[in-house]
């Protein structure tokens, strides 16, 4: 036999054995432990969201989903575990905003590619970004406190958990649309934040709803609006900011889940149908609900161009404002 038509069926062969023992590899999967990585400390909403849907896929799997937190540097070091792990189904990890749109905007060097490094399984939740204020704002609804910073530029001061987070850049979003000068406070942490515009030392402040609900509901903080696409049923007095005079805004921090580029796509689509099938759950979809968090539960397909526009739409509020990581 010639060599050309010999090499083209030997090809062949090894193609076809390759997928033989991919589709193999993907139906006894999982065989051992699951290991997903949380870039950020126990206990915050990355955290929160993990153990919730490790617990239910250690059942439905059949193996157990091991929570591993990995935190510092804005999410860069768990990333960076789970992208060197080995692409095969058994190293998973928590692909939050910050350190999927945000960092490759914040950090000249960035040791992670989030489009070419991690293989998309699907978003898990969305938080949409409550503006709350001090009682002694004069103003009372978003109209307001935006003819009040119109009037009074540089007065209006906005805390955050540190520079680059959610909070920080739904602020500058806000400075950038409705054409007003609002000042950041970055704080180490949503604790002291939020502490600080208790006793008023600052005036705003932008979070997700779990952290402050409690202060609304005593009076102590006035929500003033949402930043989701469109009221929540859980808050259907408060509006959102995009119809209290600023089109087109919209700020949500989300938790999606990632695993190592390379890892096959029969593992990845397995995986993907699995946790959107838990996010489907009622008392998933109500636990979440009660912590202010909007299940979503995408394809891999559609994750992957929502962390792309992300990028894009992040990245151009950190270059106008010249945001610098802490």
């Amino acid at each position: 036999m010639p060599i050309t038509p010999l090499l083209s069926a030997v090809k062949m062969l090894i193609a076809t054995a390759s997928l033989v023992v991919t589709a193999a590899m993907a139906q006894a999967y999982p065989s051992k432990p699951i290991r997903m990585i949380v870039p950020f400390p126990p206990g915050g909403g990355n955290d929160v969201i993990a153990r919730l849907v490790a617990q239910k896929l250690t059942v439905r799997l059949g193996q157990t989903v091991v929570v591993d937190n990995k935190a510092g540097a804005n999410g860069i070091v768990g990333l960076m575990a789970a992208a060197q792990a080995a692409p095969d189904g058994y190293t998973l990890g928590i692909a939050a905003a910050g350190p999927m749109a945000v960092n490759p905007s914040l950090y000249d060097k960035l040791p992670y590619n989030p489009l070419k490094d991690f293989v998309p399984i699907t978003n898990m939740v969305i938080y949409p970004l409550l503006l709350v204020t001090h009682p002694s704002v004069a103003a009372k609804n978003m109209r307001e406190l935006l003819a009040l910073a119109k009037e009074k530029p540089g007065t209006l001061f906005f805390a955050s958990p540190g520079s680059g987070n959610s909070g920080h850049l739904a602020g500058e979003l806000l400075n950038s649309l409705a054409k007003v000068n609002t000042v950041h406070v970055p704080y180490k942490g949503q604790g002291p934040a939020t502490a600080d515009l208790l006793a008023g030392q600052v005036q705003m402040l932008y979070s997700s709803i779990p952290p402050v609900l409690s202060f609304v509901q005593q009076g102590r903080l006035n929500a003033i609006a949402i930043g989701s696409a469109k009221r929540l049923a859980s808050l259907p007095n408060v509006p959102t900011i995009a119809e209290s005079g600023v089109p087109g805004y919209e700020a949500y921090s989300w938790i999606g889940i990632v695993a190592p580029v390379g890892t096959p796509k029969e593992i990845v689509a397995k995986l993907n149908r699995e946790i959107v099938d838990i996010l489907k759950q009622k008392d998933v979809q109500e636990e979440l609900l009660a912590q202010g968090a909007i299940p979503v539960g995408d394809t891999p397909e559609h994750f992957g161009a929502y962390m792309k526009d992300e990028i894009a739409k992040w990245g151009a509020v950190v270059k106008s404002a010249n945001i610098k990581a802490d």
